[in-house]
């Protein structure tokens, strides 16, 4: 059993036959093969599938079986060679989980086109599936990604050997680290699951300065076994550690039901000596299901690991377990839906600062496992997001055991990246800059008619940027709305257009904080009928006239609206209007009444003067005898509500 990453047993328990005329000797080959693989032996497995593929001989579930020998050793690009086979020549016994697989194995080709469209074959599928749900929410991913990247400077460990490395911790002056540099002396140190040695603890001198490790040491055998072990974490006081081992105790090798080794974590207090007791195995460990990769809290009073057991969502689940202050553990607790998936979350580590960062193949990434950061106790929305750290610390391939110092910065990961030095090496990096808040704008809203209210499905909506450079167009459907996401501290205009309606252009200016902006879009036709007693004012949406105070003459601003009147009644000859003039509640009753007609009769003789004739026109004012609401004497009103009194109208007679 890898104890890098660890997966539910297999789907399918023996290859069905694909080819009935197969000869007995093939079918012994498969069968063996099945046999290894059910064991996790998957280079045994590949070979021996390999050499039935190379007769000639292939069927969806080969194809399934050796796509699956590769994607759960992180050999992605070979993984890909066989999922294409399957979904190419068998699409119609492709089962969802395939879909995700070949989508994620597309990723690690930079095939993010072809992995997209395949993620929307697997949603289609799998609507309940939060994989799908994720991909839904974050379809710009990649543009997500990018927002976060270029935060840290990394570098390839000097120390790193041809085989693998991974997996550091923080330990005094010391980083311990998981290797397999020197036990492939023993052949029976070999593992048949990747054709690999057995890990060993090692530790390493400490440069804060710049990450470096030297003086490497292997620790000593009560906590090194013959077998795996890898990921510890050791308490603040350096007395207590925890770490990862296969199911290992007292000379016993432990195997599940299946005769599967499963992997546990152990933990491990400082003796009298100086030394290590020997390690104990947690309660919660069980020989039928995994257990890796523990990380303490900040107090040091809860556990969190990465486990297979029974009830989880996905292939492998981050728990937490309270610790009593006897060293007993109470019942471990899934994190949820909100960090888990139905893929794979592993690597845990909780900073100085409470955040929690983790390894995934669930949520949106580049491909393999990629890092991500959440709060664990988020106090607001924004830090209650699951994040992708970006690039360079994560990349198309596997990404993992994150670990961060927040008082210098530094820290280790470990990645099987091209490039290397052997399967899996560490990096040093350096942070440069904390997460960045993401800020997202949406701006959406309805298109209706302005007169009618009506919703006018087909209707253009472009967002253009200061430049007049479209960004996005969209045709609004039926329930006419649109909607666009947008960066923030930026500028927009939001167009609309339609045949028989005008142009409407307004400009949002967008907030420095996430948030949705309502912009509801209302059109006027560009020909509206006429009836007697319309309002030309509201038909032409004229703007207020305004006089002077206590005045009634045409102001320059008034003239532009009267221009407009004077533009219809000119198209239209025959046409007759009563000008009206309306006032609000302020003054004297019999007072507003002349001055309102006063006005009206200088808008009329301005009207003539600009060459209407005069019997087409007649003017009366109105005082404040026909208000639009009750802000009559002697009521309370705001300065809007008067203000919708104070009005020209221009009724039509004729």
């Amino acid at each position: 059993m890898t104890i890098r990453k660890f997966i539910h047993k297999p789907l399918y328990f023996y290859l069905v036959l694909f080819i009935t005329t197969i000869s007995f000797a093939q079918e012994k080959k498969v069968n063996r093969g099945d046999d290894q693989y059910d064991k996790y032996e998957y280079i045994n497995a590949q070979k021996t599938y390999l050499k039935v593929v190379e007769k000639g001989y292939e069927s969806a579930d080969l194809f399934k079986k050796l796509g699956n020998s590769y994607y759960f050793n992180s050999q992605f690009e070979d993984a890909l060679k066989w999922y294409e086979s399957l979904v190419t020549k068998y699409p119609k016994e492709v089962e969802p989980e395939y879909l995700f697989r070949y989508a994620q194995t597309l990723k690690a080709a930079k095939r993010y086109e072809d992995s997209d469209r395949y993620m929307e074959q697997f949603t289609a599928t799998s609507a309940a599936d939060h994989r799908g749900k994720l991909y839904i929410e974050e379809p710009d991913y990649l543009e997500r990604i990018d927002f976060q990247s270029g935060r840290y400077e990394i570098e390839n460990l000097a120390i790193n050997s041809s085989y693998t490395d991974f997996g550091a911790a923080f330990y005094d002056r010391f980083v311990v680290f998981a290797s397999t540099r020197d036990t492939l002396i023993f052949k029976k140190s070999v593992h048949q699951w990747n054709d690999e040695p057995f890990l060993d603890l090692y530790r390493a001198e400490y440069n804060p300065a710049n990450g470096e490790l030297s003086e490497i040491k292997k620790l000593q055998n009560t906590l090194n076994s013959k077998f795996h072990e890898s990921t510890p974490i050791y308490t603040k006081d350096l007395q207590t550690v925890y770490f990862t081992r296969n199911n290992y105790d007292r000379r016993r090798y432990g195997n599940d039901k299946d005769g599967t080794n499963r992997l546990k974590v152990y933990r491990s207090y400082k003796n009298a000596q100086g030394g290590w007791t020997t390690p104990q195995s947690l309660p919660f460990n069980s020989d039928e299901y995994s257990v890796a990769h523990p990380a303490l809290s900040v107090d040091e009073k809860t556990l969190y690991f990465s486990s297979d057991m029974p009830g989880g969502i996905g292939l492998s689940d981050l728990y937490a377990v309270a610790i009593n202050s006897d060293g007993s553990f109470e019942d471990p607790q899934n994190l949820g839906t909100t960090v888990n998936t139905e893929g794979k979350e592993t690597f845990p580590f909780i900073s100085a600062t409470n955040d929690l960062y983790f390894s995934s193949d669930g949520h949106t990434g580049l491909g393999g496992l990629d890092v991500y950061v959440t709060q664990l106790n988020p106090q607001t929305e924004e830090e209650a997001l699951i994040v992708n750290i970006g690039k360079p610390i994560n990349s198309p391939k596997d990404d993992f055991a994150f670990i961060v110092d927040t008082n210098t910065k530094r820290g280790y990961f470990s990645s099987n990246r091209d490039g290397g030095k052997g399967k899996d090496d560490i990096y040093t990096f350096l942070q440069l800059e904390d997460v960045r808040p993401f800020c997202e704008i949406t701006i959406k809203g309805v298109v209706t008619d302005k007169d009618t209210n009506a919703l006018l499905p087909g209707t253009k909506v472009i967002l253009l940027d200061t430049n007049n450079t479209p960004v996005e167009t969209v045709i609004v459907a039926d329930d006419a709305a649109y909607a666009f996401t947008t960066t923030c501290s930026a500028k927009y205009f939001v167009r609309a257009e339609k045949a028989e309606y005008l142009t409407v252009e307004k400009l949002v200016e967008t907030p420095g904080v996430t948030t949705e902006i309502l912009l509801p879009l209302q059109l006027e036709k560009e020909l509206k009928a006429a009836s007697i007693g319309d309002d030309l004012a509201k038909l032409l949406a004229l703007n207020p006239i305004y006089f002077d105070f206590d005045q009634s003459y045409i102001r320059k601003d008034a003239a532009i609206e009267l221009a407009k009147v004077i533009e219809v009644m000119n198209e239209y000859p025959t046409m007759k209007i009563e000008v009206g003039s309306h006032t609000d509640s302020h003054g004297d009753d019999a007072y507003n009444l002349g001055l309102s007609d006063r006005r009206a009769k200088s808008t009329v003789a301005y009207m003539i003067e600009k060459g209407i004739s005069s019997d087409r026109l007649t003017g009366k004012g109105y005082g404040e005898t026909q208000h639009v609401n009750p802000c009559g004497n002697g009521k309370q009103c705001t300065k809007d509500e008067h203000q919708l009194n104070r009005r020209s109208e221009f009724i039509i007679v004729k």
